[in-house]
């Protein structure tokens, strides 16, 4: 597992290791000693997937605390543009940064606490996983608006969740826990 780039404080996009042959690839997409060495101190508590059609956008999601947790986040079939949004107060606040993650690249993200997480599918049948290093609590689930923090998302109508919808603006969001 090597750093590609870390693209907001603590967000590190990752290269795992890819062993290939005749018969095909495996991939390690986690390693508790080779985080460790990167830096991240990462416990695994749950792990779920999602398979999202083209052009469904899912975010921005976060916990609150105390149940806030870090997550690890790759694309294991299909690609999609991958978002993070700063929460965290101080001078990184409200700070942008996405990737493409795909089958294709194997990219991995580690994204600690404090950050909104959101994607947009890019193709059909975009396989995301899920690994947090707590358990989700669905009375901690928030979000900011997908449309509120200036990105350019590259479409006009993606297919949302109603909850998606109902999130608070990012400035909204920034008001409220002033």
């Amino acid at each position: 597992m090597k750093i590609i780039e870390e693209l907001l404080p603590g967000c590190l996009l990752l290269e795992p290791q890819v062993f290939t042959d005749h018969r095909g690839e495996f991939v390690k997409t986690f390693h508790d000693d080779s985080m460790h060495s990167l830096g991240v101190d990462f416990n695994l508590h749950e792990e779920f997937y999602s398979v999202s059609h083209k052009n469904v956008l899912r975010g921005m999601h976060f916990q609150r605390a105390p149940h806030a947790h870090a997550k690890i986040v790759y694309c294991l079939t299909g690609s999609v543009l991958d978002v993070l949004v700063d929460l965290r107060e101080g001078a990184h606040f409200g700070r942008v940064k996405s990737t493409v993650l795909s089958g294709e690249n194997k990219r991995v993200l580690f994204i600690p606490a404090g950050i909104a997480h959101g994607f947009l599918a890019l193709e059909d049948q975009s396989m995301m996983m899920y690994k947090t290093d707590l358990h989700h609590v669905p009375s901690a689930d928030s979000g900011i608006r997908w449309d509120s923090f200036g990105f350019d998302w590259g479409i006009q109508q993606p297919i949302l969740s109603e909850r998606d919808m109902q999130h608070p603006t990012l400035s909204e969001y920034r008001q409220n826990h002033e």
